[in-house]
């Protein structure tokens, strides 16, 4: 395996990028702009949204959030934070968040999400590659046993 060393101002410079395409992901959403949202993804991209359905390619997430996106904010509002970027290779990275959706008087809404977005630096520009949005579910105390071992 080929391990390559990137500088610091580099590294920074990417992160910023990235974070540019999340902020502009919180923009799309905020302000229902479906073909905004839709052109981060790349041509052949997957998603998975926070109920499970999962969307294969820009056409297919393209119509999905042309149905629920218009109409989707009224009365709200939604934040995307990113807290961790992990490099794979200088031009793909995994991505986590921080997403919160917000009534307009600034209370939460619901559980946060977690999502994780793989990306890829193509012709200069980061792109959505494969996504998965989780709701985070009020944590328990209490650890299942499903195996009877405890």
């Amino acid at each position: 395996m080929e391990t390559t060393v990137t500088d610091q101002q580099t590294l920074d410079a990417e992160v910023a990028a990235i974070k540019q395409v999340i902020a502009r992901l919180e923009h799309s959403q905020q302000n229902e702009l479906p073909e905004e949202f839709v052109g981060l993804f790349r041509a052949d991209a997957i998603w998975t949204t926070g109920h499970g359905k999962r969307l294969t390619g820009r056409d297919e997430i393209s119509s999905f959030t042309h149905q629920v996106l218009p109409g989707a904010m009224e009365g709200s509002t939604a934040t995307y934070e990113v807290v961790d970027v992990l490099f794979i290779r200088p031009d793909v990275a995994a991505v986590k968040a921080h997403a919160q959706y917000w009534t307009l008087e600034g209370e939460p809404i619901g559980n946060a999400g977690t999502p994780l977005y793989v990306m890829a630096k193509e012709e200069g520009q980061w792109r959505l590659v494969a996504c998965q949005n989780t709701e985070v579910l009020a944590q328990s105390h209490e650890v299942p046993n499903r195996l009877g071992m405890l």
